[in-house]
């Protein structure tokens, strides 16, 4: 996997920088070739956004340097003011010709072997100057030229000169990076975008550039997106294809694919997400549609106390009718799969009716004179089965012992026979003994005298 310059947290010194990161203070160049006119150079109007500038990361760079570069000149300046030549200068009448020639001979020849031919290149920018200086920090405190930390300066600051050396100055510049989505602060002393993308490590081979490659970064840097080579698979339609893309955006990926999103139609990750190297999309199609249904709303039951009515028993008085409701479902079928219907609209079609019940709350009586002995459990059995509620196939009778409505409510029943417990239609059936005997039951009344 590649790794970036710049994640690898190793700063550069001017000795050899060639890129860093962090954020850098402001600062100005102040180096002029002896060949540029002295009148400052006015930069280039860029709608790029402004990018830091770089602190000096030298003292040399501070009037450290110069200082002891103006020390030294002045000191100099004494020497020769000094010098045997000019103590000699009254005597020179005196002198034989010969002893002062030979004299000035050997002062010259000392001054001479002091001077250094140095050969200096700032940002590609080469001159050849001479120089008393002792080393490369003091020639460039010298001729004004600022380093910082991510300017590259060879040889190293500290080095000792002498004549025909060569020193190189390249001078950082700012990079905002953004490489496949993700944003870097970088510096770098390339000239142009080719070669920063060398010394960055980016693999430029297929990539997208914001910028030509040819294009030269000034001192003031520039901004630069980068969107390399990336695999990708897009799966569709039950088929699966790979494609290599510098696209943008995941839609961008799946149209170079050939495939075409319509309608509903969206993807796995989102469509305008970045598409990464290795990453598979899945097209989903989607149809929609929507259902409306009818569902019941249940009703509520009301329950009153009734004292006419035996404790136990619970009548209908009236019956409850259900209410209507009319729901809209949104449908939703991916890849031909249909998802879990959506509720987004509901109706009241009609209100429900509640039903109200009567229930008994009267003592119910101990017992029937005269009809106590007999077995109305085998009359029971014989009649229903012992079911209390027992209704014959034609809807007629019910209950324990086969009542038919009239009957049932002539002995104070109220409802239906089936609906009041066992222990009423006991009750009822002993009274209608006590009435009409074994008649009402005439295949099961011998059951009452076993």
């Amino acid at each position: 996997m590649w790794s970036a310059p710049w994640e690898q947290g190793a700063d550069h010194t001017p000795g050899g920088a060639l890129v860093g990161h962090g954020t850098p203070e402001a600062h100005q160049d102040t180096y002029r070739p002896a060949y540029e006119s002295t009148v400052p150079a006015v930069p280039p109007a860029s709608s790029e956004p402004a990018l830091p500038r770089q602190a000096a990361g030298t003292p040399y760079a501070d009037g450290v340097g110069a200082g002891r570069a103006a020390r030294r000149r002045r000191t100099r300046d004494a020497e020769r003011a000094d010098s045997p030549m000019r103590r000699l200068l009254p005597l020179l009448p005196l002198v034989p010709q010969a002893l002062v020639v030979a004299f000035l001979a050997g002062g010259t020849t000392a001054f001479v072997a002091e001077d250094k031919a140095i050969e200096l290149t700032v940002d590609g920018r080469p001159r050849t100057l001479h120089t008393f200086a002792d080393d490369v920090g003091e020639l460039l405190a010298e001729e004004g030229v600022r380093v910082g930390a991510h300017d590259m300066v060879a040889p190293s600051l500290g080095t000792a000169l002498d004549s025909g050396d060569e020193i190189a100055v390249r001078h950082g510049r700012p990079v905002r990076l953004t490489l496949d989505g993700q944003r870097h602060e970088v510096w770098t002393t390339a000239h142009t975008v080719e070669e920063a993308l060398g010394q960055l490590g980016v693999r430029a081979e297929g990539a997208h550039l914001s910028v030509s490659r040819s294009r030269r970064i000034g001192r003031e840097g520039l901004a630069l997106d980068v969107r390399t080579e990336r695999a990708v698979t897009v799966m569709a339609d039950g088929r699966a294809r790979t494609v290599r893309t510098n696209a943008a955006t995941v839609g961008e990926a799946v149209e170079e694919a050939g495939i075409t999103l319509r309608g509903q139609d969206t993807t796995s990750v989102p469509p305008g997400s970045f598409p990464r190297d290795g990453q598979t999309i899945t097209v989903l199609r989607i149809t929609r549609a929507r259902e409306v249904r009818e569902e019941a709303i249940p009703f509520p039951v009301r329950r009153t106390d009734d004292p006419a009515l035996f404790r136990g028993t619970e009548v209908v008085e009236r019956a409850g009718q259900p209410g209507l409701l009319r729901v809209t479902y949104a449908l939703r079928t991916v890849n031909g799969v249909r998802q879990r219907p959506r509720r987004i609209r509901t109706e009241i079609v009609r209100e429900p009716r509640a039903q109200v019940v009567k229930v008994g709350t009267k003592p119910r009586p101990a017992s029937v004179r005269g009809a106590d002995h007999l077995d109305w459990q085998a009359l029971a059995a014989c009649e229903s089965g012992g079911r209390a509620d027992a209704v014959d196939p034609s809807g007629t009778y019910g209950g324990l012992y086969q009542f038919d409505t009239r009957t049932w409510h002539s002995l104070g029943g109220t409802g239906r026979p089936q609906d009041a417990s066992a222990a009423e239609q006991t009750f009822r059936a002993k009274k209608l003994y006590i009435r009409r005997g074994t008649a009402p039951w005439p295949h099961c009344g011998t059951h009452l005298e076993n």
